[in-house]
């Protein structure tokens, strides 16, 4: 996994809940590319359009909120989410996103300082965020080292695997 990620935001609201990120009406889908093409449906329909993998999704406060299911962060990567930045996330949410190794960053300020389409650099390590449009820099929190670990390997399932491999 890259410490440095780049890539364009994609500005959504706040409490953006998990049917929202993925509806429930698509549950039986097993493909990875169907199940993408449904990414953040619930809050635009032309999410899946607009979006280019590698982008960033900012949000405001609750993001993940409603149920526990993983879908929601399967959908994200899935479809190419490099990282989503919020003031807060749902804690279920958090926790779902760094077992299947989707980099979250918190950062309260984020709404004020980013705007639809500008470009992005995160560095995960340290919580940095540049906003290279207009040439800022707004500190986030950082993501402790064994998280960080835990997403370069993909997720918890992959990193208790190498880590068994290594004994």
């Amino acid at each position: 996994m890259k410490d440095l990620i780049k890539g364009k935001a994609i500005v959504v609201g706040k409490n953006i809940d998990t049917d929202q990120i993925y509806p429930g009406r698509y549950l039986e889908l097993v493909d990875p590319n169907d199940i993408a093409k449904h990414a953040m449906e619930g809050v635009d329909p032309n999410f899946y359009k607009r979006f280019n993998p590698g982008d960033i999704i900012v949000a405001d406060k609750n993001f993940g909120c409603g149920s526990s299911r993983e879908h929601a962060v399967i959908t994200l990567k899935t479809a190419g989410v490099a990282a989503v930045i919020a003031p807060s996330f749902a804690r279920i949410f958090y926790r779902n996103a760094i077992n299947l190794g989707l980099p979250l960053i918190t950062c309260a300020n984020i709404t004020e300082f980013v705007k639809e389409g500008e470009e992005l650099e995160v560095t995960l390590s340290t919580g940095t965020i540049k906003n290279n449009t207009v040439t800022t820099e707004i500190q986030g929190d950082e993501l402790p080292p064994f998280v960080l670990e835990m997403i370069s390997y993909g997720g918890i399932k992959q990193y208790y695997i190498h880590k068994h491999e290594e004994k």
